[in-house]
């Protein structure tokens, strides 16, 4: 491990700095009395680092840990340590500004009526998203009434809908079943399990909602006053989510740096799933927030971690990451273009000595390691040039023939065996691993793959390979854990007509569709939209119709009156009588029937 100045407490400071109150129990519950989110379980951080936690991964812990009302700076406050992000809240004229409500509507509410306790019941007067990830959103009712009746003013980077959706639903079921890796969420929350994320503890489990933007911000300079509140925005698309800003509180020389900024080295492809973010231009966009705002600026903070204060420190620290990202990008390129694979990148790219010193550069929530694999990626694909990984066989046939070619499981086990005595656990954990593909009912290879992950896990300084590593070793001994996943209706509530029709199109099953040949013209009463659907050679399309273009009233199967909720209802499997609609729906009987069940429940990294 390199030398890391752990007798420096300045972020322990900072993270303290501020602090008004705690919620006390750390405990957040839902209307059944469910326990959503629970912070106390991280009490044991308080002690000493133990052996099976490497201890900057155990320092940042307790740092993220860390829970109550901050004040940030004048009529400025933050909420930490009630859910994986943070909550800031902006007092105006009349009221707040609430930024980024949190994961799930309970512990939106529960730190809203924190700050209102020690600061006053003062109305939301403006809600901000700094971008498309369900951390920033999803408690958006816990702050505002659905459908947002008094017309609060909501800003979001253009683009925000389209990505929210294309994330946390379009490939929601797969990232559910990562995400219970990612963030450890069926580990004990203890020394010998889950510790942290890195980025933050972990993520309430509460309603998760979505009430969508009023207003765009479309350009860097935008200016936009909330409630008497100056607020200049600058966009950064493409950087830690596909639609994400910072902006600039004049009045209050303060920024707001989103998650393009934290106290980690971010990911660039996280392991949970996302589309590779572009290290290039979050480099750039962080240089550009140093023209733009240091000079005007006393503290920064960002949707995760503390704040940072004074300007040569908010310029030293947005310099270092902004050179963390450029270097990650450059360097990958420079090595590629010499014929060098991700995976062998990954393992010769060094850090700079002053980066690798930087606590806030450290890999607690990204790495090193896969950020290069991303960078490599987002240039060349999944294919690494070699021909012979062109056409491999899938992961049980190419095990199969391994393990053959070996001399057996046994044999295989005894090899791996020999590796782990020599401390060499990435490979034994591969030869482990095609075992198991080979044989999934093989219990000493789970045994051994499972003690194998342990150690990894409890020897990793990421807190997401660490929750990897242990989930795995967890359901190598205990079974998979089925994730199921279903679109809550408080985020459904925010799509539209056409998000919800590509909803239905990513789960029809095209083998069962190829010869259903359906077209439905839908008519909703509730907005007055018509479209029209298009079952064709097992793919779903649809488009808006035009009732004065030739051929949109004529030839469909059927018409279908209703409104959006009761789309939602077909979208989201319930019974006809959820969904009553004018018309003959046997044509639709037939579309339902080449749908994929919508919430399934199945495990995608152990066999």
């Amino acid at each position: 491990m390199t030398d890391l100045p752990f007798s420096d407490r300045t972020d322990f400071d900072n993270a303290d700095r501020g602090h008004i109150a705690s919620r006390t129990p750390g405990i957040v519950t839902n209307a059944q009395g469910q326990t959503v989110w629970d912070g106390d379980v991280f009490s044991f951080l308080d002690g000493e680092c133990p052996p099976s936690v490497h201890p900057s991964l155990w320092r940042q812990s307790q740092l993220c840990a860390k829970q109550g009302l901050y004040e940030v700076a004048e009529g400025i406050y933050q909420v930490r340590g009630l859910d994986l992000s943070n909550m800031t809240l902006v007092e105006g004229d009349k009221g707040v500004i609430v930024i980024d409500p949190l994961i799930s509507n309970e512990t939106a509410a529960a730190a809203l009526a924190l700050y209102r306790e020690h600061r006053g019941d003062r109305p939301v007067t403006g809600l901000l998203y700094t971008h498309s990830h369900v951390d920033h959103f999803g408690g958006a009712g816990g702050v505002l009434p659905p459908g947002n009746p008094e017309g609060v003013p909501i800003l979001a980077p253009a683009g925000f809908t389209e990505n929210a959706v294309a994330e946390n639903v379009y490939a929601g079921t797969a990232m559910a079943r990562r995400g219970v890796y990612h963030t450890g969420a069926t580990l004990p929350k203890n020394p010998q399990g889950m510790v942290g994320t890195g980025l933050g503890q972990t993520a309430s489990t509460g309603t998760v909602s979505l009430i969508p933007p009023t207003r765009d911000i479309t350009s860097t300079g935008q200016e936009e006053v909330i409630d008497g509140v100056r607020i200049v925005f600058q966009i950064t698309p493409g950087t830690e989510a596909p639609a994400e800003m910072n902006f600039h509180f004049p009045g209050h020389r303060a920024l707001c740096l989103a998650e393009n900024a934290t106290h980690n080295l971010h990911n660039l492809l996280t392991l949970r799933g996302a589309l590779v973010r572009d290290a290039r231009v979050w480099a750039r966009y962080l240089d550009e927030a140093i023209a733009l705002f240091a000079d005007d600026t006393d503290v920064a903070f960002a949707s995760h971690h503390w704040p940072t204060w004074g300007r040569e420190a908010i310029v030293a620290f947005l310099s270092q990451q902004r050179d963390l990202y450029a270097y990650l990008h450059d360097q990958t390129l420079r090595m590629l273009n010499q014929g060098m694979t991700g995976t062998q990148i990954a393992e010769q790219i060094e850090l700079p000595p002053a980066l690798e010193r930087a606590w806030h550069a450290r890999g607690y929530y990204g790495s090193v390691s896969h950020n290069v694999k991303a960078v490599y990626q987002r240039y060349m694909g999944w294919f690494d040039g070699n021909p012979a990984h062109l056409w491999q066989h899938p992961p049980v046939e190419e095990s199969r023939r391994y393990v053959d070619c070996m001399g057996g499981a046994s044999k295989v086990l005894a090899l791996a065996r020999d590796y782990v005595a020599q401390d060499d656990l990435r490979f034994a954990a591969t030869l482990l691993d095609h075992v198991i593909f080979a044989d999934p009912d093989n219990a000493d290879a789970k045994t051994s793959l499972a003690e194998v992950y342990q150690r990894l896990g409890q020897g990793a300084e990421c807190g997401t390979w660490r929750n990897f590593y242990l989930t795995g070793a967890m359901e190598l001994r205990q079974g998979a854990t089925a994730t199921p996943f279903v679109i809550s209706e408080g985020m459904a509530a925010g799509l539209t007509t056409e998000q919800l029709f590509d909803s239905l199109a990513i789960r029809v099953n095209g083998p069962k569709a190829w010869n259903e040949h359906l077209t439905i013209d839908w008519a909703f009463t509730d907005t007055g939209d018509r479209y029209r659907t298009t079952l064709s050679h097992g793919a779903f399309t649809h488009r808006k119709a035009l009732r004065d273009r030739a051929g949109d009233d004529t030839g469909a199967s059927l018409t279908v009156t209703l409104t959006q909720p009761q789309l939602l209802a077909v979208l989201t499997g319930k019974d006809a009588q959820d969904a009553p609609m004018e018309g003959d729906t046997s044509a639709l009987d037939r579309l339902m029937g080449v749908l994929d069940n919508p919430d399934p429940a199945f495990p995608i990294v152990t066999p």
